[in-house]
């Protein structure tokens, strides 16, 4: 039977909507799922907090995954501290989710591929009984039994839209949909695998385009992180990025040339995966050099 949530909201002490759900027939306690906010004229929710909910471990995930569970690890802080739950409806994306922040937006995107996946498990008809696959697509089926393509190659609009109706208001379609993700990515390890599985493979694919505009072959991995990470956010361009880069193999004057890249309006990002980086380097976890031919990271 598909999960049934009772939806309800109060403001804290600080002006701030909160909003809580509570799945029906259980006796699981109401839980916080977001807050209400505004964003350049748009209304919308967002969920950053990370205390009481599952935060990426990349320890957890370096059996199956390896180096490249280390290697997202200064970005997933960056995007949400690594919370699996972390939300945010009031942008032109209209839904993000994940501890890599996933947009709805993109034909194809990271959000798609990943929330095709958890509408492959078992229980994705306990979360979102009126969606499913067809041909390697997203479809709505309505009550009579008909079914509508919510995206395509050139556009996920039918998928925002159900997703998050609109940017003017918080309606009671988006509320829920917010909630099914936050309980589901709570409370299931394949949905928070499936996470950490797209962001790897985003993050693999993209290393193989960059070594080639690049040449990254035998580069360190604090620089070819912090490049992903520019890309991955972008708040640079490549040939910024090259002319970083452009050091007659100086790697520290590489990664310090990359740092300065959107400095004067992300300091605060970079400077957290600059010392999430300097973490791992410390512990003797990121001393690992780029092999092309392999697309894999090797030790120093």
């Amino acid at each position: 039977m598909p999960y049934d949530f009772s939806l309800s909201s109060g403001v804290l002490a600080n002006g701030r909507t909160t909003h809580y759900a509570q799945l029906n027939g259980t006796n699981e306690k109401k839980f916080t799922f977001a807050f209400r906010t505004m964003y350049d004229g748009n209304v919308g929710l967002y969920n950053t907090q990370v205390s009481g909910v599952p935060v990426y471990n990349p320890v957890d995930y370096m059996p199956e995954f390896g180096f490249w569970a280390k290697f997202i690890y200064p970005t997933a802080m960056a995007e949400s501290q690594g919370a699996y739950t972390c939300l945010n409806t009031y942008d032109k994306a209209k839904f993000t989710f994940s501890f890599m922040q996933y947009a709805a937006h993109v034909p194809n995107g990271d959000f798609v591929r990943f929330f095709k996946k958890l509408l492959a498990l078992p229980n994705a008809t306990d979360y979102f009984p009126k969606l499913i696959l067809k041909d390697s697509r997203i479809f709505y089926k309505n009550s009579n039994g008909t079914l509508s393509q919510l995206e395509t190659d050139l556009s996920t609009q039918e998928l925002m839209d159900y997703l998050n109706p609109s940017l003017q208001e918080v309606e009671s379609q988006e509320l829920i949909c917010a909630a099914r993700m936050v309980h589901w990515a709570t409370n299931d390890t394949n949905h928070r695998r499936i996470q950490v599985e797209t962001a790897i493979h985003h993050f693999k694919a993209n290393m193989v385009e960059y070594n080639k505009r690049f040449k990254l072959n035998g580069v360190p991995a604090k620089v070819c992180q912090m490049i992903c990470d520019i890309r991955h956010q972008g708040r640079g361009m490549n040939d910024r990025i090259a002319n970083a880069l452009n050091t007659n193999g100086n790697y520290n004057l590489a990664f310090t040339n990359l740092c300065s890249i959107g400095a004067a309006n992300y300091s605060q990002r970079i400077n957290t995966v600059r010392s999430t980086i300097t973490k791992l380097l410390n512990d003797g976890s990121f001393n690992k050099k780029y092999d092309s031919a392999s697309n894999s990271f090797i030790s120093i």
